[in-house]
């Protein structure tokens, strides 16, 4: 197949079965999105949210976009921004990895550093505040918002959602990680409409305050959140997975060592969960197999400073042994 660009050739990621052998009953698949052309699944939702703004009129060539972002976000929004000619700032923290912060340069944005914790001890809030601050100076500007902008949950209903519908004739679970809350609600609507049984599990992290925990300091990027998003409200889940940061580390190398994906944090956080669940929930044997898909965000590369550094992990394990879960 023939591309215009490279940036066109977003979604149609492939559906990887994973074996789970203490599970033998439970066929799990992976849909791996760091096939996407910038390498995350933040590709699908700044395209499309790109492309419904310019047709509906919200921006126009002249708008400068706003996001707070120190992850993938942002890297796709840089490409997809360069791509429509469209003016780019990046509002991000100083726990960005340097990989992160070179390649949203690297595809042209401006990146404004927000060096001052909030008072949850992150910093999620005061980037907020920051692009609010500076939609307010400047003109003709647009915050995109992937907390609260409804185009962000329909990316994933018309894309990621709509191909793990056709990828499934059968469907039992679906193991999603949540941050911005856009991947799950999108795709929790869309899965349930082909799938009416079938249970939504949000994969959070410890020190997210997402579903009602207490904010504690956080170490790897990609999951959870220091706050509710608003999008949230839409989405259809059924059970909530919270996952430990030590166990996240375990499970990312473990795809690397038993399924060779190189996976970014959230994808061991998933895989993770999916073994926390049922092994606290066993499954009774049917005359099927039970399926589960869960979906692997972004490519290992992202997280060579930390969850792939082998000095990071062992002062990380030493330091923080008591939260292994699983």
């Amino acid at each position: 197949m023939i591309y215009d660009h490279i940036l066109s050739t977003v979604g149609n990621t492939p559906m990887i079965r994973l074996q789970l052998e203490e599970f033998e009953h439970i066929h799990l698949y992976a849909k791996v999105e760091c096939f996407n052309p910038t390498g995350s699944v933040k590709d699908r939702a700044a395209s499309y949210v790109i492309k419904k703004l310019l047709e509906n009129k919200e921006i126009d060539q002249n708008t400068t976009l706003i996001e707070s972002s120190s992850g993938n976000f942002g890297i796709s929004l840089s490409a997809y921004c360069k791509l429509s000619g469209l003016k780019f700032i990046c509002v991000v923290d100083p726990c960005i990895s340097p990989v992160n912060e070179m390649l949203i340069k690297s595809f042209g944005a401006e990146v404004i550093k927000v060096t001052t914790p909030d008072e949850n001890g992150g910093y999620l809030l005061n980037r907020i505040r920051k692009v609010k601050q500076l939609v307010e100076e400047i003109d003709n500007s647009y915050w995109v918002n992937q907390y609260g902008n409804p185009y962000n949950a329909e990316a994933y209903y018309y894309s990621l959602g709509r191909e793990i519908c056709n990828d499934m004739d059968q469907l039992d679970y679906i193991f999603l990680g949540i941050s911005s809350g856009g991947t799950i609600t999108g795709v929790s609507r869309r899965v349930k409409e082909k799938f009416p049984e079938v249970k939504v599990i949000a994969v959070d992290i410890i020190g997210s305050v997402i579903f009602g925990h207490p904010p504690l300091k956080r170490y790897i990027p990609g999951i959870g959140s220091s706050m509710v998003p608003d999008i949230l409200n839409h989405s259809k889940i059924d059970h909530v997975v919270m996952m430990d940061e030590v166990t996240t580390i375990r499970m990312c190398h473990e795809l690397l060592e038993r399924h060779n994906i190189f996976a970014g944090g959230s994808s061991g956080s998933a895989y993770g969960a999916i073994k926390k669940y049922f092994k606290e929930n066993p499954v009774v044997k049917q005359d099927r197999p039970i399926h589960v898909v869960t979906v692997l965000p972004d490519r290992g590369e992202r997280y060579c400073n930390n969850v792939y550094n082998d000095e990071w992990c062992k002062d990380f394990m030493e330091h923080h042994a008591e939260k292994k879960e699983i």
